[in-house]
């Protein structure tokens, strides 16, 4: 038995040394990844079929208790059998390929055996046809990549065990096979399970590896999204891609890249810029069939990349679609002067990065869309002032100016300070309390100028809420509806103004005792326009769409109005939104 160890060590080396030159081939690595797909089981078969016969041939003949010196076994004497590592390959193949991969390869491994001969080959050909099965089933449920490789190595003993158990099973005589299994037993359930810890160690780091340099890739790509967000936002012009192209060029292998739009390059930086030149038409034809089909495409030949330039250094390049809304906007071209420096890692870095940048061109429209619905909200607020208010407030400051020249210049301050509201407010998403309470003040002096006694004003502002931030055209709107809207001619009316605080948010009132509004009109008012001979209900509308899309589920908009009672205008904003801080930061 003693006698039987360092042979089986020897043969397991082997095996050993075989597994590992196995592990570097590229074509395994990718099988091991793989092998879901039928041509990767029945290469699985094949490569731990050929497994299982170098196992058969360089196993030890054990002749009536005596070790033999043959190191390669042809024929075995029918009293003869032979000790050798085969159920570790059948075992390591069934649990990475599952029933079918075990069950082939026990079959070639087993009927291999059979071939050889000796008392045996019947006994060792069935119990390694069925620890393939075996451990294909098994490996269903324990993974060698997920689980830990003890598992593994257990099954794998457990194999040899039952391998022993057909011997003394099926063997004859039973006398002989007793022998040889005292002799066998042990160094072959040591060795084997020894060899299949090392070969699942092997292919485990082959997994790490991968995860490894998924992982790089996955962090590089991270990092070049992160550097390039900051140009992308600004969409796809010369200089923005300019930029981008230079920090692809660092960050990748790729000796030059190019950045188009549909019709022009934007940018091109690396080998070949003395006629790859920015802002002159893309001219190739593989450029417009990725504009055309919005895939990627490889060129492995410079004749594929079609340069008018016979001297151009780049022979190679992967070509991304830049899209936008499930649109091609552009292309982003990784050149390469060798085309053997495109590997599988450069491809899917490259596909990874023209996702990321699809989506940041994607961030950058929606940006550009919420900012052209910003200016359009404040361009409709601003066109509702009336149309006669700069007129007649500068006839009644003309008025003032004979009657009361000090009253004359407040009111010319008013108005200034009201018009220059108007254009801050156009200019910031969000402004302090404090300045939107400025231009009502500015307004209600003005119409009080033009109409003295028409209306009162109460006001109670929390004092700490001024520097709350809320969107511009909030309250002044709505002052200037319950002026136009709710007063009677010839009645003196009163707007009340307050906001306080309701736990961590801020409520913004608005409240007048005027006309107010029927049901009907209620119901219609700040859902959409309206037609009327007063109003349309867009300043109401504006204010309303805006606390939804700024401030979602944490801001509220509500009316309450009775006809001959009045209305009231209830806002709830959140009272320091970070988020929205931060937007007025920028």
């Amino acid at each position: 038995m003693l006698q039987l160890l360092p042979l089986m060590i020897e043969r397991v080396g082997i095996l050993v040394i075989f597994a590992f030159l196995l592990s570097r081939i590229k074509i395994f690595r990718s099988i091991i990844h793989h092998e879901s797909q039928w041509h990767d089981k029945l290469s699985l078969i094949l490569i731990f079929g050929v497994f299982g016969i170098i196992s058969n041939y360089t196993g030890v003949e054990i002749l009536k208790g005596s070790i033999s010196t043959h190191t390669w076994q042809h024929k075995l004497d029918v009293s003869s059998a032979i000790a050798n590592t085969r159920i570790m390959g059948v075992a390591i193949g069934g649990m990475i390929g599952g029933p079918l991969v075990g069950l082939g390869v026990g079959l070639i491994a087993g009927l291999h055996r059979l071939t050889l001969g000796g008392f045996t080959a019947l006994a060792c050909g069935l119990s390694t046809i069925a620890a393939g099965l075996l451990t294909g089933l098994l490996g269903r449920k324990y993974s060698i990549k997920q689980d830990s490789a003890c598992k593994a190595v257990i099954i794998g003993i457990t194999m040899e065990i039952i391998q022993m158990l057909f011997i003394l099973l099926i063997a004859a005589p039973f006398e002989l096979a007793f022998e040889l299994v005292k002799i066998i037993a042990f160094p072959m359930i040591v060795i084997n399970g020894f060899g299949m810890l090392i070969f699942i160690y092997i292919i485990q780091n082959i997994l790490l590896e991968e995860e490894k340099t998924k992982a790089a890739q996955t962090n590089i790509a991270l990092n070049i999204a992160q550097s390039t967000l900051a140009y992308f936002r600004q969409g796809l012009n010369p200089e923005s891609s300019k930029q981008v192209a230079k920090i692809m060029l660092k960050a990748t292998n790729a000796d030059a890249v190019s950045i188009t739009n549909r019709s022009i390059v934007l940018a091109h930086e690396g080998l070949g810029g003395d006629h790859h030149i920015p802002l002159e038409k893309t001219s190739t034809k593989l450029t417009e069939k990725v504009l055309r089909e919005g895939n990627i495409l490889i060129a492995k030949k410079k004749d594929e990349i079609q340069c008018s330039n016979q001297a151009c250094p780049l022979h190679a390049a992967i070509l991304l679609p830049l899209k936008a809304n499930n649109k091609t906007v552009g292309t982003l071209k990784l050149y390469f002067a060798n085309p053997k420096n495109i590997q599988l890692v450069e491809y899917t870095l490259a596909e990874g990065l023209s996702k990321l940048f699809s989506l940041q061109l994607e961030l950058a429209e929606a940006e550009l869309q919420q900012k052209l619905w910003k200016d359009a909200e404040i361009k409709a607020l601003q066109a509702q002032v009336h149309p006669h208010f700069l007129f007649n407030s500068m006839n009644t400051i003309s008025a003032l100016i004979r009657t009361d020249g000090e009253k004359a210049r407040q009111m010319i301050q008013r108005l200034s300070t009201y018009f220059r509201s108007n254009i801050q407010g156009a200019k910031n998403m969000l402004i302090p309390l404090s300045q939107e309470l400025e231009h009502v003040h500015a307004f209600l002096a003005l119409e009080e100028a033009r109409f003295p006694n028409k209306f009162i004003i109460k006001e109670s502002i929390e004092p700490e809420l001024k520097k709350v931030l809320i969107p511009p055209f909030t309250l002044q709107p709505l002052v200037e509806n319950s002026i136009r809207h709710g007063f009677s001619k010839g009645t003196v009316g009163t707007i009340t103004i307050c906001a306080y605080r309701e736990k961590d948010r801020m409520v913004l009132i608005t409240e007048d005792d005027g006309k107010g509004m029927s049901e009907d009109t209620l119901y219609m008012i700040g859902q959409k326009n309206i037609s009327s001979s007063t109003g349309t209900g867009t300043a109401l509308w504006n204010i309303q769409e805006r606390v939804k899309k700024l401030y979602a589920e944490k801001g509220k908009f509500t009316i309450e109005s009775e006809w001959n009672r009045g209305t009231k205008v209830m806002i709830t904003l959140p009272s320091k939104e970070p988020s929205i801080w931060r937007e007025v930061d920028d």
